[in-house]
């Protein structure tokens, strides 16, 4: 009972690790990253699909991100979408390719993305302390229906923390590395 409890905390911080890591590479760092489209939806016949499931993306170079339609005919739909994206990139097709140049970062620009890495990561910690407080309402829980005592609740309580500090850990390192990245280019 209390592994499960402890089990699925655990799988919903790996969660929250997971969607702040996608979170991360999608924001522009002054090189190209395929992963910057990722979440740019384009409408095509009407519905709205992924970039990634109209096109390959690739960085031939590193300030080029090279889009190949699967579909010719999805070249102006795709410049949309990504015009109307927050990315600021201007597109350049000669017909079959499109071509995005990412330009160079200010270091405004640079504070202001390590401003948005350090909220994203904030967000991170603060949904990794949401599920250690469901987590420890659920353990005294069984304690209050007497399934469990007063010593598995303390060493219950003592695992979910040190789960937390790590995942906790773990978030403040991976924003340390986003920030030097985008600090040191």
């Amino acid at each position: 009972m209390i592994k499960d409890i402890i089990n699925v905390a655990e799988e919903k911080m790996n969660k929250t690790i997971s969607v702040l890591k996608n979170e991360l590479a999608s924001m522009k760092a002054g090189r190209a990253n395929p992963a910057m489209l990722d979440r740019i939806q384009v409408e095509y016949y009407g519905s709205s699909t992924a970039l990634n499931q109209l096109a390959n993306v690739s960085a031939p170079e590193a300030r080029v991100l090279l889009i190949q339609p699967y579909d010719k005919s999805a070249i102006k739909d795709i410049e949309r979408a990504i015009l109307m994206s927050n990315l600021g990139l201007n597109p350049s097709n000669d017909g079959s390719v499109i071509r995005l140049v990412i330009p160079e970062l200010t270091e405004e620009t640079r504070k202001n993305i390590v401003k948005s890495v350090k909220k994203a990561g904030e967000d991170g910690k603060v949904a990794i302390r949401s599920v250690r407080r469901d987590a420890n309402d659920k353990i005294k829980a069984l304690k209050k229906d007497n399934t469990i005592t007063e010593d598995e609740v303390k060493k219950a309580e003592d695992d979910v923390q040190k789960k937390t500090d790590s995942y906790i850990k773990n978030i403040d390192e991976i924003v340390d590395k986003k920030e030097k990245d985008l600090m040191s280019i």
